[in-house]
This record gives structure tokens, C-alpha cells and sequence, in this order.
């Protein structure tokens, strides 16, 4: 499975992503659209993922080239090609697909659980084996409304709408199931002064060295991923 990953950021690492690429053997390339005028093809990759960053979807007089992104990400959607956003990536996707993003009613920062959304009406296969409940890494501001013919996957105390699956391959997750402990550090170093007291604002030193989380987390990532290389094949 070729993995392209569009990010945003010198500090946008990929965390797991590239660890679960590595383990696995597949191709991984990345593309940053503030560098590049020229996209990726479409037929060099099998999976399109598109990372977090510090920027809004909405910021085109600073990042003039996220509407490149958008086109480019309507594109792969267009075609059929398996697309998993997160954080922003997940906040792109919705406002691609004709979804609102705005301001969340609460900031989230730090590790805060997810729960599954189950409905008799509709399960989709994407949930199956994921874990009902985990917690995960948080750092958002923003927030979204679900698609137009989207599947609601997960939601938070602090967030209703945390992830929704368009269309059986089409994935955005509000959280980050890449964190790593290395990462983490790097966004508290980075973005320190937007960390203030709240309901969902953990103090730094809780965001870190929290193995129990971070090897979930990484078992979680995998099986997203795992479930990408079966739409693939599907």
C-alpha cells in the first residue's frame, strides 16, 4: 500500500504513521502544498493522508495555497482513493465534502477519552474491533459539523463530533492517533502560550510520559491503517 501524506508544518511529523510504514513495508511520501505548485498524481499512491497543522481551513490570505489543497483533496476523494484526515486534515475533509467547521464550545489539550457511536441503524464495518472507549491526544481549537451522508464514528465530553466516516473510505478523526511522546513535546514547545486553564486542558506535564496511552494509541493507529489496506483491496 503507497501512503501519501499531505502536511502542514516543519513539525507536523508523522508519528506512528511512519512507524506503521516502516513495519509494513510501505512506500511513504509525503507533500507540503505551502512549498510546491505541483501536486502529487493521483495514480502514485494508494492511500491519502492528510495531517494536522497550526493554520485554519478558512486562513487563504496567510496560506493562499490551502485552496490548492482543497482542490487537490476533492480530486482524490473523486476518485475513489481511501483519504484519512486528522486534526486539521479531519476539519479540511468536512469543508471539502460541504460541511461547517467553526470555533468547538471548549478547547481540547491533552488525553481525554473517545467513545465509539453505535447506531441498530447503522454500523459501519470501519468499527468493528476498534475499542469502545479510548483515550487519546487532543490539540484543537476548532470543530465541525458532520458531512451530509457521513457516518458519525466518535465523540468526547468536550467535543460531539470527534470523527465520521463518507462514503466507506473517507475518514476524518478530530484527534491524534499518531501522538507520540516526542511529538507531544514539540506542540507544548511550539504552542505554549495557547495553553491556559479549561474543563479539557490538561497541565504539560500530564501530557507527557503517558506510556499506557501512547501504546494504545499506536495499537489503535495500526488498526485504522490496517482497515485503509482492506478498502484498498475491497
Amino acid at each position: 500500500m503507497k501512503i501519501h501524506v499531505l502536511q502542514h508544518s516543519a513539525l507536523n511529523t508523522l508519528g506512528t504513521i511512519e512507524e506503521y510504514a516502516r513495519t509494513n513495508n510501505h512506500p511513504l511520501e509525503s507533500t507540503r502544498f505551502y512549498k510546491i505548485t505541483n501536486p502529487p498524481s493521483l495514480e502514485s499512491f494508494d492511500l491519502l493522508v492528510i495531517m494536522g497543522g497550526p493554520m485554519g481551513i478558512y486562513d487563504y490570505e496567510e496560506n493562499p495555497w490551502l485552496r490548492d489543497e482543497k482542490a487537490f483533496i476533492k480530486q482524490a476523494i473523486e476518485a475513489g482513493k481511501p483519504v484519512l484526515g486528522i486534526c486539521l486534515g479531519a476539519q479540511l475533509l468536512a469543508d471539502v465534502l460541504g460541511a461547517r467547521v467553526y470555533e468547538n464550545g471548549h478547547k481540547e489539550m491533552g488525553w481525554f477519552p473517545v467513545k465509539l457511536v453505535r447506531t441498530e441503524e447503522n454500523e459501519p464495518e470501519f468499527l468493528k474491533g476498534l475499542p469502545e472507549k479510548i483515550t487519546v491526544f487532543h490539540w484543537h481549537l476548532r470543530t465541525f459539523d458532520l458531512p451530509a451522508g457521513a457516518v458519525h464514528l466518535f465523540r468526547s465530553e468536550g467535543c460531539k463530533n470527534q470523527g465520521f466516516i463518507h462514503n466507506g473510505r473517507v475518514v476524518a478523526l478530530q484527534f491524534h492517533p499518531e501522538a507520540t511522546d516526542e511529538r507531544i513535546k514539540t506542540m507544548i514547545g511550539k504552542s505554549g502560550p495557547i495553553i491556559e486553564n479549561g474543563q479539557f486542558i490538561q497541565k504539560k506535564e500530564e501530557m507527557l510520559g503517558q506510556k499506557e496511552y501512547l501504546a494504545e494509541t499506536k495499537k489503535f493507529m495500526f488498526k485504522v491503517l490496517d482497515r485503509f489496506e482492506k478498502i484498498m483491496h475491497s
